[in-house]
């Protein structure tokens, strides 16, 4: 795991960041050991920014990869991924460990549906108990 987490911290140096000044690397282990590497990319419509884990997911995923075996995040304070990125790497990704690690060498270690429980598929629904409810207005 060295290797990813040295390789999420090395993708801070690419991040493109003017607005949030917040440099993210990432680093993607497919299943035979190839490591992909993303960082933030932040454009003046901050909705068409790309966060690093859905650029190093999005570069797997284009190179043919879709077995993976750990995801690492580098932030300067061990910033967990935001919703967007914790349900691409549920879906594209399933139950991987998540290891963040800031620049002083901190780190830690979640299980992806641990950081998004009951996320939301298409392909395998998780079943939804229904609530009755006693509301004046039904």
């Amino acid at each position: 795991m060295e290797k990813l987490l040295q390789k999420s911290l090395d993708m801070r140096q690419y991040s493109h960041a003017p607005h949030s000044h917040f440099k993210v690397g990432a680093a993607l282990m497919t299943q035979d050991g190839t490591i992909f590497g993303g960082c933030n990319v932040e454009s003046d419509v901050y909705g068409l920014t790309m966060c690093a884990e859905r650029n190093a997911i999005f570069t797997a995923f284009a190179q043919g990869h879709r077995v993976f075996k750990a995801l690492s995040v580098a932030t300067i304070n061990q910033g967990t991924p935001c919703g967007a990125c914790r349900q691409i790497i549920a879906e594209l990704c399933g139950n991987i460990p998540v290891y963040t690690i800031d620049t002083q060498g901190n780190q830690s270690c979640y299980m992806s549906y641990d950081l998004l429980p009951y996320h939301f598929t298409l392909t395998n629904p998780l079943s939804v108990q229904t609530i009755t409810t006693h509301s004046p207005f039904i």
